[in-house]
């Protein structure tokens, strides 16, 4: 099994999934997750100018936030995002050479996943934690199978059809982490608005915690 980055102990294992973000919104953006308790925040690489928009995300936020790319599919994507100080590295595939390069340069690796079989391979190749996406297809039941058979220590987050609005559900079978997309910020929408859903979003966390 190839060594990993293991996730880091945050207060709270939100990610924050920036889809079509683009450099002018990003700091306002990130400054508004950051007040409301937002540790982690990923810019998917298919929104406009990423790399610049994650530059500007790393120097905004304070440094025990994770800052990284989503989306990311190619190994020199890994090493572009390595080069604008990203340490958070999601993928919605499981592709092995990506994960191990992301480990080579201290990051922490959240690969996608969707069947046992992608599970394992993604442990294996140095996986800091899943993400079970699309969440919403599988259910909790469908997690709960697959996590049977991981590694008991290794996180599990859900993503896809996830908000605060059920995170109860997914929590009872043992996710401790979600990705939060369009639940949460959509491009164009107000900046107060997603302060708002952030915190709306962090107060139903922090309630499952106790």
């Amino acid at each position: 099994m190839t060594a990993s980055v293991a996730w880091p102990a945050l207060r709270r294992n939100l990610v924050a999934i920036l889809r079509g973000i683009n450099p002018t919104e990003i700091e306002a953006t990130v400054d508004a997750l950051v007040e409301a308790g937002f540790e982690a925040i990923e810019v998917p690489l298919n929104s406009p100018d990423p790399f610049v928009s994650i530059e500007k995300a790393r120097k905004r936020a304070p440094s025990n936030v994770l800052i990284g790319a989503g989306t990311v599919l190619e190994v020199e994507q890994v090493d572009r995002l390595h080069d604008v100080g990203g340490n958070l590295l999601v993928t919605p595939n499981v592709e092995p050479d990506v994960i191990r390069r992301a480990v080579a340069h201290g990051m922490v690796a959240m690969p996608g996943v969707f069947t046992p079989t992608e599970a394992l391979l993604a442990a294996k190749s140095g996986a800091a934690a899943l993400k079970f996406f699309p969440a919403s297809v599988l259910g909790p039941g469908g997690i709960s199978a697959i996590k049977a058979i991981l590694p008991p220590n290794l996180p599990i987050g859900a993503v896809g059809g996830v908000s605060d609005a059920n995170f109860a559900d997914y929590w009872k079978v043992g996710v401790r982490a979600f990705g939060l997309g369009s639940s949460l910020y959509k491009p164009g929408d107000d900046v107060k608005l997603i302060g708002e859903r952030a915190v709306r979003s962090v107060a139903a966390y922090d309630a499952l915690q106790g």
